[in-house]
């Protein structure tokens, strides 16, 4: 297309030389990183137009937009060209039916003509962009001026059940060239190779001055009959007047949109030149050029941790760097991308060590030669390191319960019986946490902290599989003890008249046990209460039952009797409106029957 071709000329705008580096016989530097060069995308997306033309009947529909971009970048500050192809649909929304002439005859038969409106837009204009340290992702803000062809949209209905052929809604369209527009464009772009990317991104484009087409035969530009509604039935009048627009609009159209595609990136990098060769005092070896810089610069060094078995990349693992002599030459954590760089290491050979969460990783390894060829990759050598151990990694997370409030310094614990297994770790200030799950098993989840009552999370690594995850994300949450406070024990369910302890409360008690055990000078109240139903000395008596029975398990799980006590309350503290006497479905008497432990106050001095 012949629009295209605007854009091409421009194709090498703002593109300038480039000055080799002298060195002296002594002095060889590693060729720069340069992050200056040619990009070029394609994009394709999503149309939303903006059109507001005066024409009430007419709406206009997203559609197709496909484009390329072409940006040549200095280091933040660049100048590009752009070219959109935008395809949007018009359509009528008069009403079809039942409509009636003013002489009462129906009409039940249209021709409706609905023509599309293609857009090309070219422009030219500076680019701004953010450019991760390493050179990864980038954010890029566009600004276009430049001129647009606008075309299409012509929407013609008329009646055919009468003789008149009467034309009932309008609108002569576009055809328009060299429209002034300009556009904004917001593209952000992560690159899996040093020159392939990856984008999304959204745009607002205005045209100037929209002026319409006025149909020669008609003589407006556009039009539509006006509608009445009859009193006696749903009968839509149609009038004999053309409400119409002669003089076209210069309407300013306007349109957002988003899309995705591909970058392609061309950096001008220049190649180390040395004036003359030196002998390499690691290698001990004369190299070509331009390999001579190994005696005086080092190269940048970019780690990448991943999972060996889902590669996925692995946040917040130590990597340290071992010289030939066993020394540490550098260390660090990977990025929220998985990525650690270190700037000027010196040629050696190196053996690469990683940890995440106390576990290492598979040890990498750099030579001599990766030195030697990390010329001709922009001074940089890039290796991967591997976490090849089968358990999976909880990240956890633990909070109040019923907020969202984090519990710093909480002992967390993960634990087996069977396969006499424990392990545990301590929340961070935001309540996160990790831990090692194994492969098989099914696990407890816990926290330990003073005046803290913690809920038991079952984990079974049979629902994960080790191929398809790493990391397994778990919450877990713990309440807060106050003496003389209250707190409901969840599932201690009774049969009826009953106050023999069933399994499914064992789970929860085990709980109190566990917390009684963290918590070895706290004594506890366990409390049973009924719903108002029976007598008052039935209840009483029941409650009493299970109370006791509830601290007879206790105890019998190596819990002193002097330190708990149960209490039956009846039907005394009831937590809704259903005392006796009062017409209560099941639901809200289930409320009233529940079993409390609180931490006994200490006496005051």
């Amino acid at each position: 297309m012949k629009h295209l071709k605007k854009i091409f000329i421009l194709l090498f705008l703002g593109i300038t030389a480039l000055n080799y580096s002298q060195v002296t016989p002594t002095i060889t530097p590693t060729a720069p990183v340069n992050n200056s060069g040619l990009q070029l995308s394609l994009r394709a997306g999503y149309d939303i137009p903006l059109f507001k033309n005066n024409t009430p009947y007419i709406d206009y529909k997203g559609g197709l937009e496909l484009g390329t971009s072409l940006n040549y970048y200095w280091t933040w500050f660049g100048l590009g060209v752009d070219f959109d192809y935008i395809n949007n649909g018009s359509k009528s929304t008069y009403p079809l039916t039942n409509l009636v002439t003013t002489s009462g005859i129906p009409l039940t038969n249209f021709t409706l003509q609905e023509n599309k409106i293609t857009r090309m837009f070219y422009g030219i204009g500076p680019d701004f962009r953010y450019l991760s340290n390493n050179n990864r992702f980038q954010a890029e803000l566009n600004t276009r001026v430049g001129l647009a062809s606008i075309k299409g949209g012509r929407v013609e209905l008329r009646e055919t059940s009468t003789s008149a052929n009467q034309l009932l809604n309008f609108h002569a369209g576009y055809d328009l060239t060299s429209v002034l527009s300009a556009k904004a464009q917001l593209r952000f772009t992560y690159f899996f190779t040093r020159s392939l990317g990856f984008h999304v991104g959204g745009y607002y484009l205005k045209h100037f001055k929209g002026t319409e087409l006025v149909d020669p035969t008609l003589g407006i530009s556009a039009g539509y009959q006006t509608l009445n509604q009859t009193l006696q039935s749903s009968e839509i009048l149609v009038g004999n007047n053309l409400t119409s627009r002669v003089a076209p609009c210069d309407c300013d159209l306007a349109s957002i949109g988003i899309f995705a595609g591909i970058t392609f990136k061309f950096n001008n990098t220049p190649k180390a030149k040395c004036m003359e060769c030196v002998k390499c005092t690691v290698c001990g070896k004369t190299h070509a050029l331009p390999m001579c810089a190994c005696t005086t610069c080092g190269c940048k060094v970019s780690i990448t941790a991943r999972d060996k078995y889902t590669k996925e990349i692995l946040p917040d693992t130590d990597i340290v760097l071992v010289n030939g002599a066993g020394q540490t030459a550098n260390s660090g954590k990977t990025n929220g991308f998985g990525v650690v760089v270190f700037d000027n290491v010196k040629p050696d050979n190196y053996s690469i060590k990683g940890s995440l969460n106390s576990v290492n990783l598979i040890d990498g390894f750099i030579t001599i030669t990766d030195f030697n060829n990390c010329q001709a990759n922009n001074g940089i050598i890039s290796k991967e390191i591997l976490y090849g151990d089968r358990n999976f990694i909880i990240k956890g997370r633990a909070f109040e319960c019923n907020t969202t409030v984090p519990i710093a310094g909480i002992n967390v614990t993960l634990e087996n019986k069977d396969l006499a297994t424990k392990k545990t770790t301590m929340t961070d200030a935001q309540g996160n946490f990790l831990l090692q799950l194994p492969e098989t098993g099914v696990f407890d989840l816990y926290g330990r902290k003073e005046n803290y009552f913690s809920q038991i999370v079952q984990v079974s690594a049979s629902d994960y599989s080790r191929d398809k995850n790493l990391y397994v994300k778990l919450e877990m949450c713990a309440e807060k003890v106050d003496c003389g406070k209250a707190l409901n024990l969840k599932n201690i369910l009774f049969d009826l008249d009953k106050y023999f302890i069933k399994d499914i409360a064992k789970t929860e008690l085990n709980r109190l046990v566990r917390f009684m055990q963290d918590n070895p000078s706290v004594k506890v109240e366990v409390g049973s209460h009924t719903d108002c139903r029976s007598s008052f000395a039935y209840n009483q008596t029941l409650s009493q039952n299970r109370a006791n029975a509830s601290v007879d398990y206790v105890v019998s799980q190596g819990i002193e009797r002097s330190r708990i006590t149960g209490k039956g309350y009846g039907k005394t503290v009831l937590l809704n409106e259903c005392a006796d006497g009062v017409n209560c479905t099941e639901a809200q008497h289930s409320i009233n029957r529940r079993t409390e432990m609180k931490v006994i106050c200490p006496p005051k001095n």
